[in-house]
C-alpha cells in the first residue's frame, strides 16, 4: 500500500478543526478536517444564570477550553464588571478571554512559548496566589458530556482543594459524538490504512472514533498527540504509530514536515 506522507486528520470540534485546518494548509500541509467531538450549547441556561449571580464570591474563574469561556461569557449580564482572575490552560483559551473583554491583567495562562499547555503548567503559574487565598472559591467552567456527566480531569481541583480553596464547577456546554454521515465515515476507513496522520489533542475524540468504526485501527494507523495521556490512551487502542506534538500551531507544522 503506498501511504500518504503529509496527509493530517483534524479532530478538533467543528469550528476549530476548520480554523486549525485551514491554517495547517496555509502553511503547506495536506489536512482535513474531521470533528470528532461535537459542542453544543445548554439546553437549559438557567444553571449558568446562576452562577453569573454568584461570581462576585470566586477569587479565579479556570475555564477549561476556549468553548467553555465562549458559552460562559455569552450569558454574561450587561455592565456587569469582570473583578476576578480568569484561567486557562492554553493560548486558545487566553484569547478567547481576551476577545470576550476580560482585563488583561486578570487573566493567568501558561506562556505561548510553554513546554506543555495542562492543568500541571497553569498550577505551577497561579500556585502561590491562590496559596494566599485559603478559604475563598475557585468555580471551574466546563463541559458536560451527553448524560451530563462533568468532562475532564479534577487535577487542577484536588490542588486547589489541598490549598485550602473551595472548588465549584459549572458546565457551560455539551460534549457529545458527532453523528457521522457516509461521506465522514468513509474518509475515517481510508485514513485510518493510508498513512494519513491523525491529530489528535483529546482523549475523548479518539474514543469517539473507535466507537465509529469498532476494530478499524490497527498497526498502519498513525496519530500525532499533543499530551502523553492521549498517546497513551492511542496506543491502548492499538494505534500502529503513535507521535508527540506541541500544542501550538507552528511547533506543529514544524514536526509534521519532519514525518514520514
Amino acid at each position: 500500500m503506498t501511504f500518504r506522507a503529509s496527509r493530517v486528520v483534524v479532530t478538533r470540534p467543528a469550528a476549530d478543526a476548520q480554523r486549525w485546518t485551514q491554517a495547517l494548509r496555509e502553511r503547506g500541509i495536506d489536512a482535513v478536517s474531521l470533528p470528532l467531538i461535537e459542542i453544543a450549547p445548554l439546553p437549559d441556561g438557567s444553571a449558568l444564570k446562576a452562577a453569573w449571580a454568584e461570581v462576585h464570591r470566586h477569587a479565579a474563574l479556570m475555564f477549561v477550553s476556549a468553548n467553555a469561556v465562549k458559552h460562559f461569557m455569552a450569558l454574561r449580564p450587561p455592565g456587569l464588571c469582570l473583578q476576578a482572575q480568569a484561567w486557562g490552560t492554553g493560548p486558545g483559551t487566553r484569547a478567547a478571554l481576551e476577545n470576550a473583554g476580560w482585563p488583561l491583567s486578570r487573566i493567568r495562562c501558561p506562556a505561548a512559548d510553554a513546554l506543555s499547555f495542562d492543568s500541571e503548567a497553569l498550577w505551577a503559574q497561579v500556585q502561590a496566589e491562590a496559596g494566599e487565598w485559603r478559604g475563598r472559591s475557585v468555580l471551574i467552567v466546563r463541559g458536560a458530556d451527553a448524560q451530563g456527566q462533568l468532562a475532564g480531569r479534577d487535577w487542577l481541583a484536588q490542588r486547589l482543594a489541598a490549598a485550602g480553596l473551595r472548588v465549584e464547577q459549572c458546565v457551560a456546554y455539551a460534549r457529545r459524538a458527532p453523528l457521522p454521515d457516509a461521506r465522514q465515515l468513509a474518509l475515517a476507513r481510508e485514513a485510518l490504512h493510508d498513512g494519513s496522520w491523525w491529530l489528535f489533542s483529546s482523549s475523548e475524540a479518539a474514543q469517539n472514533l473507535a466507537q465509529w468504526l469498532p476494530g478499524a485501527i490497527g498497526p498502519q494507523s498513525r496519530a500525532l498527540a499533543t499530551h502523553p495521556r492521549i498517546a497513551q490512551r492511542l496506543r491502548e487502542q492499538g494505534w500502529g504509530r503513535v507521535e508527540m506534538v506541541a500544542a501550538t500551531l507552528h511547533e506543529q507544522v514544524a514536526s509534521i514536515e519532519c514525518l514520514s
